[in-house]
């Protein structure tokens, strides 16, 4: 039971080592919406059991109940309950961050509300680091989360994460108050950029277009916790430039209209033509999930995929649905969502792109994809 305990929290030490900022860092709160109870999430430090002064770890090793979440005694559970081989019943947990990487749900999530089918129970969380100790104890059945991480995580749990679709493709972009000075990657030598997500995807994809540039050592980075950070600073300063996602964007430019979009780094991504696209989010899924209910995997890609056609068709529709569970405000998410290239791409197509993409950020940053490509069962093609 020792060993079982020191896999999970091994486990957890080393996707926090890898991606910590898997996404950029933001604040923790979430909202959940579900046609069920919700259940309790797990935050980073339930990871590894708490030792209290009265019950030494010596004396009862405790461990995370893999469907319940909660903490228990380790003479209550039986080995395979902790590697989550567990019954599941109807209920899909399913998991998603703020921003693009959800928005293509919410139709899903708004139709089993009004149905008041309980096969589905959503959480929307701030951060990355809140869904994947879920994913790792199996308190979340599907998750939608950013592409590096998600090769993070298969690497992390011995092959034990899929990824079902790609669901959002590049939503960074180059903004600038005030000027006109910056229309190719190029005019950003010698500047100041202002951006988050250090030691994740921003930063990885900004480094290779530098690289590949030949202007790396020729731009200064100014590093901040949050995107709206970035937001404020660009605000306060004439000519500021800052590398944003969306909505993040479309927020800066509500604030002030001197603000204009200059680069899409997923156009100039594909600019240099090495056969693969720039990525932000997929949905993945575990794999003892997919193994032992496949008919609802297969229910739940189909209905993603009708929830993607409409966000992407309805905007004002989608845009209400956004503000409804508040993961921007409706407002923000009808001048977004044209720019969040919220998409469904799975299969052999859904391999090619994303594999190309984790090839290039490897060849960049091996760290960033957790070390070392997936393998081809990575790649659930159905």
């Amino acid at each position: 039971m020792k060993k079982q305990t020191a896999k999970i929290t091994a486990l957890f030490a080393a996707v926090m080592m890898f991606a910590a900022a898997g996404c950029s860092n933001g604040n923790t709160s979430n909202t959940t919406t579900s046609a069920a109870p919700a259940p309790e999430t797990t935050t980073t430090e339930d990871t590894e059991a708490p030792v209290t002064e009265e019950q030494p770890a010596s004396e009862s090793e405790k461990v995370v109940d893999a469907e319940s979440g909660e903490i228990i005694e380790d003479e209550e559970v039986e080995e395979d309950e902790i590697e989550g081989d567990t019954p599941y019943t109807s209920t899909v947990k399913i998991a998603a961050l703020k921003g693009p990487t959800a928005m293509g749900l919410t139709k899903l999530m708004n139709d089993c509300e009004e149905s008041g089918v309980s096969r589905y129970e959503f959480e929307i969380y701030a951060a990355p680091d809140e869904i994947t100790p879920m994913l790792i104890q199996g308190t979340a059945d599907i998750a939608c989360v950013p592409a590096n991480l998600a090769s993070v995580l298969y690497n992390t749990t011995d092959g034990e994460i899929d990824v079902l679709a790609i669901n959002t493709l590049g939503v960074i972009y180059i903004v600038e108050n005030g000027t006109e000075n910056i229309n190719s990657i190029a005019d950003l030598k010698g500047k100041t950029i202002y951006a988050s997500g250090q030691g994740s995807t921003p930063e990885f994809a900004l480094n290779y277009l530098l690289e590949a540039n030949g202007i790396k050592d020729d731009v200064n980075i100014e590093w901040k916790t949050e995107h709206a950070e970035c937001v404020t600073a660009i605000l306060e300063e004439e000519g500021g430039i800052a590398m944003l996602p969306q909505p993040f964007v479309t927020t800066a430019m509500v604030k002030n209209e001197g603000i204009r979009t200059a680069l899409s780094l997923t156009d100039e991504w594909e600019k240099l033509d090495n056969g693969s696209s720039m990525l932000t989010g997929v949905v993945v899924a575990r794999k003892d999930f997919i193994e032992a209910e496949p008919d609802e995997v297969k229910a739940f890609m189909d209905g993603y995929k009708i929830s993607v056609d409409y966000v992407n068709s309805d905007i004002d529709g989608a845009a209400a649905l956004v503000g409804k569970y508040d993961i921007v405000p409706e407002a923000i998410a009808k001048k977004a969502l044209p720019a969040c290239n919220i998409t469904f791409i799975s299969g052999e197509e859904m391999k090619q792109k994303l594999s190309g993409y984790l090839q290039v950020l490897y060849d960049s940053e091996p760290k960033s994809v957790g070390g070392k490509l997936p393998g081809d069962d990575f790649y659930y093609i159905g």
